[in-house]
């Protein structure tokens, strides 16, 4: 067994944290989970109790939540150059536009998804806010910046540029233009791309099976 497995579902935010994998470059076993079935397995449960994917086992350590794995693995494999030195003004950046991702952007794409606009009255009971006000922020930060905590391409880059792809892509973030110069220098990197298509492969032998079943 690899010292990394990696339990997922084609189509969940395990396509995020496999990008993060293919960037480390380490060897990996990927165990695919069925949301009705296996998610909810006591095996898995015991890895995950919340029954949710992506999830990632290091030897006896576990990881879950896309961020965090992707924090973990920088950390984890330092060669890969995927965060900057602790202690560093690009480190404070790195934290600070990561956790953004997976704190206001995250919570604010889904609400706005589903409907739940925040009463003016509100917004200050809110972590990000409102929409508005998050997609600006961004927007300013990275029409001004090549990669979110500087220079260089971060873990934080895997997890903020799978969200600006799946905005673009699906329009939960509105066409800007920083956000399409920055998807552009992200979003088709060789590992971003490996990432894709092991999963679009499964997904489409997972609905073949179906359809054959």
């Amino acid at each position: 067994m690899a010292e990394l497995v990696f339990y997922t579902h084609a189509w969940s935010r395990g396509r995020v944290a496999r990008w993060m994998l293919e960037e480390v470059g380490q060897p990996y076993e990927t165990v695919f989970l069925d949301y009705d079935s296996s998610m909810k397995a006591p095996d898995y449960l015991a890895v995950n109790p919340m029954g949710k994917v992506p999830a990632l086992k290091h030897g006896d350590a576990v990881v879950t939540e896309v961020a965090a794995i992707c924090a973990y693995l920088a950390d984890a494999f330092p060669e890969a150059e995927l965060a900057p030195p602790p202690g560093s003004p690009e480190r404070a950046a790195y934290y600070r536009w990561l956790f953004f991702a997976s704190g206001p952007v995250e919570a604010a794409i889904i609400d706005r998804a589903l409907g739940l606009a925040v009463p003016a009255d509100k917004k200050m009971m809110v972590g990000y806010g409102d929409y508005g006000t998050v997609v600006d922020v961004l927007d300013r930060h990275l029409a001004t910046a090549s990669y979110v905590a500087g220079e260089r391409f971060t873990a934080a880059d895997v997890y903020l540029g799978a969200q600006i792809g799946w905005g673009i892509q699906f329009g939960t973030l509105p066409k800007r233009d920083s956000f399409a110069a920055y998807a552009a220098r992200v979003y088709d990197r060789p590992a971003a791309l490996r990432a894709r298509d092991i999963d679009d492969q499964a997904a489409a032998a997972a609905e073949a099976a179906k359809t054959a079943g």
